[in-house]
């Protein structure tokens, strides 16, 4: 019965909890094996090696893309690291040896680095590569730098464990991620060694090309894969809630418990991911159930997403959204009967690389809502050149800094779950901007006011949610 267990960089900052809840809990000594826990970096050190991923503060990353002195910012970060590594001084961590293993994975890193800033000043490569295969190597060092440490606190602690490096810093070998993965697995006892795995890793086509920082769970998924595991295990320090508990009260909340693979590629649409969803996708194909725990309370069974579940009784499971999103509308009288209008439109959403969450149509207007970045800006200047016709003023562009609120569940495509949804944020005051919801009939979705977004939270969530 082996599974393959995420450990979020959160819980891996308390490793006493996840010790105690995830790794031996009220376990026999033979019931600690045949698991294999892919690990995040401690939080906020993959903020500090890149930069902060909600403020933009910048890290070593950006210091070596402004040529300034990242071998400085390193020496600086091996120092945070090291306090990190005293925190765990109580619970096995040997101080001198986790020391020698950081300080010499940073002394490789700066090595690489350094190469790669002299190849890039050469200007005879593609320096968006290079940029690249800097981001990459400095992710790495926080994977590492937990992996490491949690094997060597879990050997000191009477339990074999086994560090799997995923980050190739010691080979120069060309493969594949799912080579590397393939190699490093084959052979494992499972029943005689606790396997802890870097998040991160190394492979030919560049974990972070496609994934950035969600690489771990695009990690987690193909070991889980790779070692046909009966259940992918996620450990949060949260449950996946009816909504979110900060905004609603944890009182206020309750356990999803069960849901689909559908529900969760909404949420991962919305940005509240249950997983990355490009790596839930091998997962669900493998057949592979996840499960969602939090840390904290490891008798709770957690929410279990499955690629067939629907729940036997009509209700809404989750009430999530987002405040950091731009509605554009394209409103062009000579759009009506036009086949292909909003081809034009796409084809400058793709130039972009933007990708709407909601896309809302009537005989003149067009309205998607996109996440509110610098690429949506730079789309909206691009729209504006070209589609806004200078002699007529058509057609006419308009961005509203909005929020989205959903209401999803696996069971609510029957009479009544939008008209209560509609009245609660109505009871609020709170006017529907635009609506979205497909034929499947899974995601109810409203735009509104962004200042309405956590009391429509609360609104839906009061009346959907919770059993009155």
């Amino acid at each position: 019965m082996l599974t393959v267990e995420k450990i979020g960089g959160t819980s891996m900052s308390q490793f006493k909890d996840v010790l105690d809840n995830v790794i031996v809990g009220k376990r026999k000594q033979d019931e600690l094996y045949n698991r294999i826990f892919v690990v995040s970096a401690y939080n906020n050190v993959t903020n500090w090696l890149l930069e902060h991923k909600k403020t933009g503060e910048p890290g070593v990353y950006v210091q070596f893309l402004e040529n300034s002195d990242y071998s400085a910012g390193l020496d600086s970060l091996c120092q945070r690291l090291l306090v990190i590594n005293k925190s765990f001084e109580n619970i096995g961590l040997d101080q001198q040896e986790a020391e020698e293993f950081i300080s010499f994975r940073i002394k490789q890193a700066k090595t690489m680095l350094h190469s790669l800033s002299k190849v890039m000043a050469s200007g005879y490569v593609n320096a968006d590569d290079i940029c690249l295969a800097a981001r990459e190597i400095l992710a790495s060092v926080g994977e590492a730098h937990s992996a490491w440490n949690s094997v060597n606190i879990l050997n000191n602690n009477g339990i074999s464990a086994r560090f799997i490096d995923l980050c190739g810093f010691n080979d120069s070998l060309p493969l594949t991620i799912d080579e590397r993965i393939h190699r490093a697995f084959k052979g494992i006892d499972f029943s005689e060694d606790l396997c802890i795995v870097t998040g991160y890793t190394k492979g030919t086509e560049g974990i972070m090309r496609a994934f950035d920082r969600g690489y771990t769970e695009v990690t987690f998924s193909k070991v889980a894969v790779e070692v046909k595991a009966v259940e992918a295990v996620i450990h949060k320090e949260y449950h996946l809630s009816s909504a979110d508990p900060n905004i609603v009260g944890v009182e206020k909340t309750i356990p999803v418990g069960r849901t689909n693979y559908i529900i969760a590629d909404q949420l991962a649409d919305i940005g509240m991911e249950a997983i990355h969803p490009k790596a839930a996708k091998p997962l669900e194909l493998a057949g592979i159930n996840i499960r969602i725990k939090n840390t904290f309370e490891p008798e709770h069974p957690g929410t279990l997403i499955t690629k067939d579940y629907i729940s036997e009784i009509p209700k809404v499971e989750i009430v999530s959204g987002t405040n950091k999103v731009l509605a554009i509308e394209i409103h062009d009288p000579l759009m009506v009967g036009e086949v292909g209008y909003d081809l034009k439109v796409m084809t400058i959403f793709k130039r972009f690389d933007v990708s709407y969450i909601l896309k809302s149509t009537n005989a003149n207007s067009i309205t998607m809502v996109v996440w509110d970045n610098y690429k949506s800006r730079e789309l909206l200047n691009a729209l504006e050149a070209e589609l806004v016709k200078v002699v007529s003023g058509m057609p006419q562009i308009r961005a509203e800094r909005v929020a989205l609120v959903c209401a999803m569940g696996t069971n609510i495509a029957i009479p009544g779950f939008l008209y209560k949804a509609a009245k609660a944020l109505y009871d609020r005051g709170i006017n529907v901007e635009s609506f979205g919801q497909s034929l499947r009939q899974v995601n109810m979705q409203f735009v509104i006011r962004r200042e309405s977004y956590n009391e429509a939270v609360i609104a839906l969530n009061d009346e959907l949610c919770i059993d009155k």
